[in-house]
Formats: C-alpha cells, structure tokens, sequence
C-alpha cells in the first residue's frame, strides 16, 4: 500500500503514536525544572510577594504530603507483616513520584506508574490494582505533568494508566477499583488541562492583543507620515514649478540678456525641472491610488480665523491669542502649524464637548510657539472615544521639523497641548531682502 492509498485513519493513527513517542517516549530524563512565578504575577506586596513566586513548588509539596497522609491512612502498608521498612515504602515511593515532577515530569510518570504494582505487593492486603497511595499519588503526578505539557500528552497518560488498570485486573488482581480510579484521575486531569488551555488561551491572546497593537500604532505612524509627505510634496512642487517658471521668464524682462545670463537661467530652469521630476517620482509612490492633489494651496496660519470660525459653529467656545511680530514663515512650518491647531481644536471637540479652548501663537525671534488648551467635559454630550492617533501625527509634524512638544492633562482636567516649531531667521521668506534694506 503505498502512501497515496492509505486511508485517513491510517495516517491519525500513525500521527497518534507518533504523538505518543514524543511525548512519553523521547527526552523521558530531559530536565526540566518547574519556573517560579514572575513577579508581576505575584500580587501581594513585602515578602509576601517574594514568598508567593514559589507557590507551584508549595503546591507540588502540598501533593506529596497529601499522598503521604493518605498511603499511611488508607488501612494499607500494615507493617506487621511486611516490616517497617515495606510500610515505609508505600508512601514515600508515591511521595517521591509527585516531588520528582518539579525536576523530571515525565520520568516521574513512568516511575509512579511502574512502582504501582510494587505498592500492590508491598500493601499486604487487598490485592486491588491501586492501593490509597497509589491513587492519590499517580493521579496528583498526572495533574502536574498535565499542567506543565499539553493536552495531548494529558491524553496519553490516562489512556496508558487505563491500559495498566485492565492488565492488572485481568492477571493478578483479585479485587476492582480500576473503575473509582480511573473516573477520579480523570476528571482531576480534565480540569487541570481545561484551567492550563484556558491559561495558555489567554496568554496568546494577550500576546496578539499587544502585537496588534503595536502594529497599529506602527500602521498609524506610517499613515500619518504618508499624510505629511503629501503635503510636503504639493507644497515642494508648487515652489519648484514657479522657480522653473520665472527661470524661463527671466531672461525676457531684461533686454539684450548677456548670454551668460541666458545660459545661467535655463541651466536654473533646467536643474528645477529635473529636481520637480525626481520628487515626483520619489515621492509620488506615496499617494494612493485615489488620492488627487487638492486644487487649492495648502493652508497656513493666516487660514486660522476661517478654521476657529467653522469650529465655532459645531459649538466650541474658542478663544485665539497672537502676540509677537506677524510673520511670514516657511510654508512648510506654516502648514504643519495650522495642521497641529487643527488636530488640537479636533480633539477637543472629540474628547471635551462643551468645554472652551483657546489658541496662543507666540512669533518669537528663533521661531514659533503654539499652546492649545481646553477645559474638561461640561456638556450633557458623552466624549468620543480615541486611539491618540492625532497626538501621534501632532508629534511627527514637530520631529519632522525638529520641534519640541508637550501634550498632556492640565489641573483642571483639560488637555493642554504645547509645540515650539524652531525657524531660522535667513529661513523666514522675505529675511534677504529684510537685510538688503
């Protein structure tokens, strides 16, 4: 039969067994020491909380106590005719069995199923499959293993333990509690391997919550940036369109140009086409496919009155401020300044309906300022609920141009946000012919 032909059922048996193998077969010395609790985990504060990172290791001791107690407890082990070194077996075999999960968990699952037909012997009465000892302890080593593996390897030990139980009835037990046994260990093993799948559940979920989320923020970065280079590039184009423009309109206005001044300008025109043509190109592969340059120029802080105007009408209560010299500024700081007002006065709206807020621009010698402030929440409208996707682009805009912000509650429980945008004085449009005067 060859590997095409062979049934479904064939190939699940032969991946059970092959389960099997490496679960209980392969590495059964591996050691494998059962971790403490991280202390993040442990909650309780003082030494409480750095006793409580051992409480699996407290637990398994617990296990072993119990199956001691109960070897000792359960009317076997009558040292009166086996001799006190027999009844000392009986529960400390066991015992150990359950200690030995914390270093060596599957060795520690042969020896407590291989040492059970010994306690049967060294019990001296009863001759049942499982003595007391024995199924506290198999059943408490198997809840342990189960925590500490998969579920499949869960699945594994029952079933084998099963198998055990019926040999050993059919051969040389004269007394049944397979059934009392089996029923125990397994509904004590179903409950641990539901609690560690429900555990481990919720770790992966955590996990692609926080993967999520970064990409988010990460997907978010890249958008506002995609925004910002857009805007860049209109506003680059519109500059570098108009100095090929008057390049080529220059030598006109002057009669009889010298030829050097002709060749000067169109070598100007010349490198002002090329370097158009290349920020296209670069920064043409940042556009979406339906996104179309806005036929109007991009905004500046002049378009501020009409933007506090439509604010206005949706209910704000704005207030702006101007102090220092009214400037012209670099397109470029301009338009980053009126974006951030603008995301400013938008958060407000979203997060602080029915507060006031109120817009400062300071024109200082090295550059810009802006504080945009909002009280708390006054209106019976509930805020909007937001990711911070706006403060993430209000940063980048002030990065990009080496800026400085600070956004962050105030006293009061508004928002306050603050940017210093710097701008060099030979920078500023019109600083050269300033100078010349």
């Amino acid at each position: 039969m060859t590997e095409k032909t062979r049934s479904p059922e064939f190939h699940l048996a032969q991946n059970a067994l092959q389960g099997l193998r490496a679960d209980l077969f392969q590495d059964v010395f591996a050691y494998r020491p059962l971790q403490p609790l991280r202390r993040e985990a442990a909650r309780l504060p003082g030494r409480a909380g750095q006793a409580s990172v051992w409480l699996p290791h407290g637990l398994v001791a617990g296990l072993a106590l119990l199956t001691l107690f109960v070897a000792y407890a359960g009317g076997f082990g009558g040292w009166d005719v086996r001799g006190e070194f027999a009844w000392a077996l009986t529960g400390f075999l066991p015992a150990g069995a359950v200690l030995l999960t914390l270093a060596r968990p599957v060795l520690a699952w042969w020896c407590s199923l291989g040492m059970t037909p010994m306690m049967l012997v060294l019990s001296g009465g009863g001759w049942a499959p499982w003595p007391p000892g024995s199924i506290v302890g198999h059943t408490a080593v198997m809840a342990v293993v189960a925590a500490r593996t998969r579920p499949r390897t869960a699945a594994w030990m029952w079933v084998l333990t099963a198998l055990y139980s019926m040999f050993a009835e059919a051969t040389v037990a004269w007394d049944s509690n397979s059934v009392q046994m089996l029923m125990f260990s397994g509904v004590v093993v179903a409950i641990v391997t539901l609690v560690s799948a429900n555990r481990d559940a919720r770790r992966e979920v955590v996990a692609e919550r926080t993967v999520t989320a970064v990409e988010r923020d990460k997907r978010t970065l890249l958008e506002e940036r995609t925004n910002i280079a857009r805007e860049l590039h209109d506003v680059v184009a519109h500059h570098m369109s108009v100095v090929a423009i008057q390049a080529e309109a220059a030598p006109y206005r002057v009669q009889d140009p010298p030829p050097e001044l002709a060749q000067a300008f169109a070598t100007i025109r010349e490198n002002a086409v090329v370097a158009l043509t290349e920020l296209r190109r670069v920064l043409g592969v940042v556009r979406a496919e339906d996104y179309e340059a806005p036929d109007a120029p991009q905004p500046t802080l002049a378009d501020l009155d009409r933007l506090i105007a439509n604010v206005r009408e949706t209910g704000l209560v704005v207030e702006k401020a101007v102090t220092g010299g009214v400037r012209e500024l670099p397109q470029g700081v301009e338009l980053s300044a009126y974006r951030i007002v603008q995301e400013a006065l938008s958060n407000s709206l979203r997060h602080a309906p029915g507060a006031t807020a109120r817009v400062e621009i300071g024109y200082v010698i090295g550059g810009l300022g802006l504080r945009i402030v909002n009280g708390p929440a006054t209106g019976l409208v509930k805020p909007s609920p937001g990711a911070g996707h706006g403060i993430t682009g209000m940063r980048e805009r002030v990065g990009m141009l080496d800026g400085e912000m600070t956004a962050g509650p105030t006293a009061d429980g508004g928002y306050e946000v603050t940017v210093f945008l710097p701008v060099p004085v030979a920078a500023a449009p019109g600083a050269a012919g300033e100078e010349a005067a």
